[in-house]
Formats: C-alpha cells, sequence, structure tokens
C-alpha cells in the first residue's frame, strides 16, 4: 500500500495551498446542527475489522451500565471510567477548506415505565438479548470552514469543547482536569502545518493519519452504512444507485486532487494503489490560472459554465465537413484534439475568451482521467468506479464529462459514480481512525440522515456564518430570508436553471445565471439508531421502495411542493398556539414558516440536494423542521379536543356493532375504518370540511356515503379469509399488527373497535403508532390512555389491555370486575420508530421488529401509511390495506379515481 505522500506526482495538498495564497475575504461558515431538540437517536458499535491505529486513546468499556430503564427507547450509557482525553472529533486539513467531523452525545431520557416492561416480557425483548453499544447514542456532525479562517475552526471547536471530549463531558464531569495529553485525529497537509497553532490555542497534539488510509476508510463507511450515498451524474441528471454490501467489493476509487490516485480497494483496511496520473486538478489550475488570469479554482469553474468550447477544440465535424466519421463510430460533435482550433488560426490568447478556454481544460482533463479510469477498472476486472477528490467539488460540468469519458470508452458497460459525502471522506476515516469509534458495522438502517438549516455543501464554497444556538438561527432566517421567495443563507438558493450540459456539444447555460454549485448536495447531520431495524415481515427488503408517488418528474414535484406551501400557514397557526400563541413562538413559528419555504425551494433548485427524494421525505422534513424550532406537538390541543368528542359516543357505537350478525359487522368495521379515516389535518380537503360540522356530524355524514362497490374493493376476499365459506370456518390469525394514523374519531371510532373484532376471535393486536407527534397522527405514548378511555366501556378491550400491560397504571371503572383475564389474548402497543405521517419500514423501531415476528396479519390504515408509502409494499404475510383518499391528484394517480374515493386492498400471503 502507497501513501499519498509517497507519490511525487500526486501531492492531492498542492492544489489547496496555492489557492489559500489566492482566496481572501469568502464568506464564513456553515456548520451542521440540531440546538435545542429532544431527538430519540442512539449510536451504534461491534466489531468489523475497519483498519485504524491503536495508539491513540480508546473507549473505556470496563463497568459499563445503561442509565435507567434498559428497555427505554433512549437509554444512556455511562462509562464510569472513560477518561477526557478521548475527542469525539477528527479533522481534514487542506490547502482550502477544513473539513471536521464530530460526534454529539445524546441527552439521558430515561423513564421508568411499567408497561415497558411488560410488553418486553410479552415480545420476548430479554435484557440478554439486547446488543451492548458502546458509546452513547447521538449524531455525527459535518462541518467545513475555510483553511485562510483557520481561528474560527478553533473557536468553533473550544466553544463546543470538542477537544475535550464535548460540552457534555464536561457537563458530566465538570471538574476534571484538562489533559495535557489530549489528542485529535487530523489527516491532510495542514495537520503538520498547524500542528502548533493547535498546541498553542487549546492544548492538543494532532495525531497525523495516512492521507490514503482514511481515504478508503471514510469511502467503505459511508458506501456501506448510507442508503443513497452512491449517484451517477449524466447530463445534469442525478441517480442514486443502492449499493448491495454484499457486492460492495472490489471497486476503484479515483482520487482527483492535484494529480490523480487510482485505488483499488478489496475490503476494509485492503487496499492498494494501482495507477495514476500527473494530468490532474493542478493541472487545471496552474494552467487556467496562467490562461485566464482567475484568481481562485471556483472562479475558474464558473467560468467553464458560461463557455463554449468549439471556439477552441477542434471537433470530428471540423476534419470532416460538418459529417459524422460514422465508420469508425465519432460523431461530428466528438472532439478530436483539444485546444486545435488554435494551432490553425491567426488568433492570439486574448482573442479567446476566459470563458472557453476554461470549459475546453476542464474539458480535456476530465475526459482523460475518466478514459484513465475506465482502462484500469477494466485492467482488474472492476464494475464499480467512485470518483473523488477536490477536483470534483460536486461540480455539475466535472461530473458530466468523467461520466460521459466512462460511458464512451466503455460503450456503456461502466458508469462513474460519485459520493454525497466526498469531501468528508478523509475527515471521517481519520475519525473511525480511532481504535473505538463506534461506527463498526454499523448498518444502513442505523443511520438517518436529517437537514437542519445550516446544513453544508459538498465542493468547495463556504455558506453562511456559524448558527451556535436556536435564538441564531432565528435571528438569522429573520434578518436573511425573504419570506416564500428566496434564501440567501444558509442554505442558497437562485433562480431554476439546468444544472446539466444538455448534451457535450454546448453547454445549455452559455449566458445563464446558473450558480455554480447549483447542483451541489447538502450535507446533512447523520443521527445514529442502532434501536432501528428492517421490518422483519417485508417480503424482499433488497427491492422494497416505501415510495408511491415519484417525484423524479418536475410536474409532479411542483404539485406536491404547492401543496405543502398552501399548507403552511394553517400549520404554523396550530403550531403557535399549541405553545400558548406567546410572542417567543410567533417568532418560531415564523423561522419555521421561512425555514420550511427555504427547504422547497432548495429542493425545487435541485431536488437530490438532500438524497433520492420521495414525497414521505418531503412530509419527514417537514416534521423535522417543526422540531427544529421546538414545535414538538403542533396539534396537541385538537388531538385532545377530538379524543373526548370520539370517546363519548363509543360505547354507543360497540352497542350498535354488538347487535349485528357476525358478517354485517364485519362489513360495518370496515366502512367505520375508511369513514373515520376522513380526519386528517394533513389534508386541505379535510380541513375545509372541520368548517362544516362537529366531528361526529362529518364522522357520520363519511359513514352514511359509503358504498360498495368501493375504488379498490377486496372486502369479500377479507371477509371469507375471517369468517370462512358455508360450514367451512377458518383459524383465526395468531396476532395482528394494525398501524393506526390519527387521533379522535380515526383511532377510537375506527380503528379501536376493528382491534375489539380481532381480539373477540382470539387474536392478539398490536397497534403500531408514532413515536413522535406528526399532524394529528396518534402517538404510541398516547395510545395507552385512549385505551384505558375505551376499556370503560368494554370488557374485552379492558381484559386485552390488562393482559398486554396497557393498564397497569389506569384505574378502570368496567361493567364486570370479574378477575379471569388469564386466557385473554393481549392488546399492545408498540412505537414505529418514527415521527412523520408516512413510515419507511426500512427503519422501524426493535419492538416493532420484536412483535412482527409473530404476526401473520398487517393493516395499514390512512393515506400516508397505506396509500403514500407502501401501497406496492409485499410481506410475508396477509395484509389489508385502508384509506380514504383525500387528494385529488393522488387519487387520478394510484386508483384512477375521485377524491374521497376508498381503498380496500388485502393481500393474502397465498
Amino acid at each position: 500500500m502507497a501513501s499519498l505522500t509517497e507519490d511525487p506526482v500526486l501531492g492531492i495538498n498542492d492544489i489547496k495551498e496555492r489557492e489559500e495564497e489566492n482566496e481572501k475575504g469568502k464568506t464564513q461558515v456553515v456548520k451542521t446542527e440540531e440546538v435545542g431538540q429532544s431527538e430519540r437517536d442512539m449510536a451504534s458499535a461491534t466489531g468489523n475489522s475497519i483498519h485504524r491505529s491503536g495508539s491513540r486513546p480508546q473507549l473505556d468499556l470496563s463497568k459499563a451500565a445503561i442509565q435507567g430503564n434498559f428497555e427505554e427507547r433512549d437509554p444512556t450509557i455511562l462509562l464510569p471510567n472513560q477518561s477526557d482525553d478521548l475527542s469525539h472529533l477528527a479533522l481534514d486539513i487542506g490547502g482550502s477548506l477544513i473539513k471536521l467531523v464530530y460526534f454529539s452525545r445524546h441527552e439521558d431520557q430515561s423513564i421508568d415505565d411499567k408497561r415497558k416492561k411488560t410488553l418486553k416480557e410479552r415480545l420476548g425483548i430479554s435484557n440478554g438479548n439486547r446488543r451492548s453499544y458502546p458509546i452513547l447514542g447521538g449524531r455525527l456532525h459535518f462541518v467545513k470552514f475555510e483553511t485562510n479562517k483557520i481561528n474560527e475552526c478553533l473557536d468553533f471547536i473550544y466553544s463546543k469543547q470538542l477537544h475535550r471530549g464535548g460540552m457534555d463531558a464536561r457537563i458530566w464531569n465538570p471538574d476534571a482536569p484538562t489533559n495535557e495529553n489530549a489528542v485529535i485525529k487530523a489527516t491532510g497537509g495542514g495537520a503538520y502545518k498547524f500542528a502548533d497553532l493547535f498546541k498553542e490555542r487549546l492544548g492538543v497534539s494532532l495525531d497525523k493519519e495516512d492521507e490514503m488510509n482514511c481515504l478508503v476508510s471514510g469511502a467503505n463507511f459511508l458506501l456501506k452504512a448510507i442508503r443513497h450515498e452512491a449517484f451517477t451524474h449524466m447530463e445534469g441528471h442525478k441517480e442514486f444507485v443502492q449499493i448491495d454490501q454484499n457486492e460492495l467489493f472490489p471497486y476503484l476509487l479515483v482520487n482527483i486532487g492535484s494529480g490523480v490516485s487510482m485505488i483499488k480497494v478489496d475490503g476494509d483496511g485492503k487496499f492498494q494503489r494501482i495507477s495514476g496520473t500527473n494530468v490532474g486538478g493542478g493541472t487545471y489550475w496552474g494552467l487556467g490560472r496562467l490562461l485566464t488570469k482567475c484568481k481562485s479554482f471556483d472562479e475558474l469553474l464558473e467560468l467553464s459554465q458560461l463557455g463554449d468550447n468549439r471556439t477552441i477544440d477542434m471537433l470530428v465535424g471540423d476534419i470532416y465537413g460538418g459529417m459524422d466519421y460514422s465508420k469508425i463510430g465519432l460523431s461530428a460533435s466528438t472532439i478530436a484534439s483539444s485546444f486545435g482550433k488554435a494551432i490553425s488560426e491567426n488568433k492570439e490568447l486574448e482573442d479567446y475568451s476566459p470563458e472557453d478556454i476554461s470549459l475546453s481544460l476542464l474539458r480535456m482533463i476530465s475526459y482523460n482521467i475518466g478514459q484513465i479510469s475506465y482502462l484500469n477498472a477494466l485492467r482488474f476486472g472492476l464494475k464499480r468506479i467512485f470518483f473523488g477528490g477536490f477536483f470534483i467539488r460536486g461540480h455539475a460540468y466535472t461530473m458530466d464529462t468523467i461520466s460521459f469519458a466512462v460511458q464512451f470508452w466503455s460503450k456503456g458497460d461502466a458508469q462513474a459514480m460519485f459520493l454525497r459525502h466526498e469531501g468528508f471522506l478523509g475527515a471521517l476515516g481519520a475519525f473511525m481512525s480511532y481504535e473505538k469509534h463506534g461506527l463498526d458495522d454499523l448498518m444502513v438502517h442505523h443511520l438517518v440522515e436529517r437537514f437542519p438549516m445550516g446544513a453544508p455543501y459538498t465542493g468547495g464554497k463556504i455558506h453562511g456564518p456559524p448558527l451556535g444556538d436556536l435564538n441564531e438561527k432565528i435571528s438569522w432566517m429573520e434578518k436573511f430570508v425573504r419570506k416564500g421567495t428566496e434564501i440567501t443563507a444558509p442554505v442558497p438558493m437562485a433562480p431554476p436553471g439546468t444544472t446539466g450540459l444538455g448534451g457535450f456539444e454546448v453547454p445549455s447555460s452559455k449566458g445563464g445565471t446558473l450558480r455554480s454549485d447549483a447542483s451541489a448536495l447538502n450535507i446533512g447531520v447523520l443521527h445514529l439508531v442502532p434501536t432501528l431495524e428492517v421490518f422483519p415481515l417485508l417480503a424482499d427488503p433488497k427491492t422494497y421502495e416505501p415510495n408511491t408517488i415519484d417525484l423524479s418528474d418536475h410536474g409532479e414535484l411542483e404539485y406536491w411542493f404547492t401543496v405543502l406551501s398552501e399548507h403552511l400557514p394553517d400549520l404554523v397557526d396550530k403550531a403557535v398556539a399549541s405553545e400558548g400563541g406567546t410572542d417567543d413562538a410567533k417568532r418560531r413559528g415564523d423561522a419555521f414558516a421561512r425555514a420550511f419555504s427555504a427547504h422547497l425551494a432548495r429542493l425545487m433548485e435541485e431536488p437530490a440536494a438532500y438524497g433520492k427524494l420521495g414525497l414521505a421525505n418531503l412530509l419527514e422534513l417537514r416534521e423535522e423542521c417543526l422540531r427544529e424550532f421546538q414545535f414538538v406537538d403542533a396539534y396537541r390541543s385538537i388531538k385532545q379536543r377530538e379524543n373526548e368528542a370520539s370517546i363519548a359516543v363509543f360505547a354507543d357505537l360497540l352497542m350498535e356493532l354488538d347487535s349485528m350478525t357476525e358478517e354485517t359487522r364485519l362489513l360495518t368495521l370496515i366502512e367505520g375504518v375508511l369513514a373515520a379515516n376522513i380526519f386528517d389535518w394533513g389534508s386541505r380537503a379535510c380541513v375545509d370540511l372541520y368548517h362544516k360540522g362537529t366531528i361526529i356530524e362529518i364522522y357520520r355524514m363519511s359513514r352514511n356515503k359509503m358504498q360498495r362497490p368501493w375504488r379498490v374493493d377486496d372486502f369479500d376476499v377479507f371477509k371469507e379469509r375471517m369468517l370462512g365459506s358455508g360450514d367451512k370456518k377458518p383459524h383465526p390469525h395468531k396476532r395482528a399488527l394494525l398501524f393506526v394514523d390519527n387521533t379522535g374519531a380515526d383511532v377510537i371510532l375506527g380503528m379501536l373497535p376493528l382491534a375489539r373484532e380481532l381480539l373477540r376471535r382470539g387474536t392478539e393486536v398490536v397497534l403500531v403508532a408514532n413515536s413522535l407527534p406528526a399532524l394529528n397522527d396518534v402517538t404510541a405514548m398516547e395510545l395507552p390512555e385512549i385505551v384505558a378511555e375505551g376499556a370503560k366501556h368494554c370488557d374485552i378491550l379492558r381484559r386485552a389491555a390488562e393482559a398486554g400491560g396497557l393498564l397497569v397504571d389506569a384505574m378502570v371503572s368496567t361493567l364486570d370486575d370479574s378477575k379471569g383475564n388469564s386466557s385473554s389474548v393481549p392488546l399492545m402497543v408498540v412505537e414505529n420508530g418514527c415521527g412523520s405521517p408516512c413510515i419507511d419500514l426500512r427503519q422501524v423501531s426493535s419492538e416493532l421488529a420484536a412483535a412482527a415476528k409473530e404476526a401473520d396479519l398487517i393493516i395499514l390504515e390512512g393515506m400516508g401509511r397505506a396509500l403514500h408509502t407502501n401501497f406496492n409494499a409485499r410481506f410475508k404475510c396477509d395484509a389489508l390495506k385502508l384509506a380514504m383518499v383525500k387528494n385529488q391528484r393522488l387519487a387520478e394517480k394510484l386508483i384512477k379515481g375521485n377524491i374521497y374515493d376508498c381503498v380496500c386492498r388485502y393481500e393474502p400471503l397465498s
């Protein structure tokens, strides 16, 4: 294995060192933070043999213990013997940029909950079966600073005490003395150049890690742990590629700095440099600077976007009179000779525009790198080629030209791929060089990426100042964002425009206002949640796609952005009211509206900015943005009011149901679920209905309009499975998972009576609800109280709730005080692991995964969980999908129907 510094050609930091002298006065820092947010994330670790240094301080796991209730969602793990000289911080210090990766621990939120203990016993989740997590739950943050403003980086590290283990370490042990031997892992040329400055300012030593080791370690981690990390880029179009971890190796990693290194990666810690070239980013920057007088690398890239290389490059058509050379497969637009026209024209350098020169130079170098890379991949039989390094910088034209070269020379057999976190490979690898960094064996479903205000870009530019706390974030939104129209920072946007070449002959953006980083991708905060698991009842997790709506269609994207924008004022009103309508709440509400509008504008400009985009991602982004500005439950008071109104008529509904025949009752129950699903504050049509009557009046109106056949109507098949035909009576399901939707009538008058019917038939029932609030969706925290209220009117519910541990703390006055409950099937409640109106079954809570192992019936209810997501999902058991469609466009696209049409889709296992 060769070190970067051993290759006299490579020198990837040279380009950065030269640029540092020319770049002054740039905009300030962006960092990725979520201050004041209470999340449910944990960090993971167990051993995988990624190469790393063992010479530095390690996490001391001796006498490690979970603090508080072991089975709580966010257990804090106390490390009593951990020394303060371990830093959860690593740096990649280049000549132009400092990339910083740091870990923030999670706050303790443990609550002693008897229901959780009962649930654990019921589901067979024993302490011994739980994984051991060697570090506390938390988040990985990615931050960028300009190297010529290194003091800002040092101030940031000091303000958060990252060099001493973080602020949380100081809180736990504020009297601990500063360790004079503390070290921080670092890579890049600046790790040597600024070592004395770090010692002087922070009292820490920089432990220099080999650059190539770090690059490979960082790439391996990202490709294995981030679902949509890799993407292709052709003619401005990004397409994310999901790579099977079992098929990742071997691959070619092409790192383009001043020169180019081509690294064959065979596994964790197994790699070798197989080739390279001295024609790389340094060549482009050096020649470009001489020929155009540009003062920075980014300025040179920006020029290329406005250029027309046909004025300088000799094309095949120039040689053959505008014709193709079809005999050997060359089109007239193919470049025959870069800068070839300069030798045959009576022109001097000043006669050529700097824009044309920059583009011609960019294509010449990019095409050659792409060709050489493919030939090396062919030489070693490698199917995947990943490109990274300072030269890429998230620049659309650069990625397009490399992609075109690989496609051209491979005749379409190979594709160039790029990485979303490309600029942070070195810093991530340095972080992982700590002996026990806690990221080993982390699976893709353990990581959730979120995008608070201030998420940095890939590439070279820095946007916006550091945002230290919520108040600073709000002030920034007030000062620099014009509501609903434009955002200057920290998530900048520009007028919509193509980010691609529109073909490789003439850049379609010539003369336009395309910003060079318009197609650059944002880097979010990686939330480490090892308690998340893949839903075990998915028929094929590898092919499962939660999103039903394809937002790659621009018209579809624009429509849903409009829907979300129009709903925003009402949502802000509800959020402010939920916090008492105080001045502080109004200020936060206004900041939230501006922030979410900025997110929508950013995604409208670049739909791939935050990764692969689906409607579920948009809805979750809205909820995360609310939480970022400390709105915990925007519909709190509305949910309480609707619950009270529904409980008031619950007993009458049960009496009505009990008077029916078995067949009529089953149909009425399904009708009741569909009718009650009309209550959805996320639907504009439903919000309008709320102004036309009380909740009970609307529910009765909805039930009265229930007429079969429904738009999707599999009720008869479901009825036969439940009731049988003739004298043949089917066996009941063993356990049913009911994914519930909204509070009020939806859950109380719809799903709870259906759960009761299943219990009556001897089926265990697990109500699955959100972990965190989203719109008026019911949460797992709220459900036990709702069940307890319902149990006051029903012995079936009471006995089942007691058996499932839901009434441990509830004093329930029942119609029948008999205690013969030992044989009752249980009614349980589990959280689903998310806080969105939709659900991605690739990431569910460990308790839901445990509950699913003995389930043979799934009922998905509501637009978010059964239509927007999972409408096409297939399972290893019977599945029933129930929803009322409350959006005309969705009705037309999905079921070729109309608003308020109903879906009863039953998919038996066999």
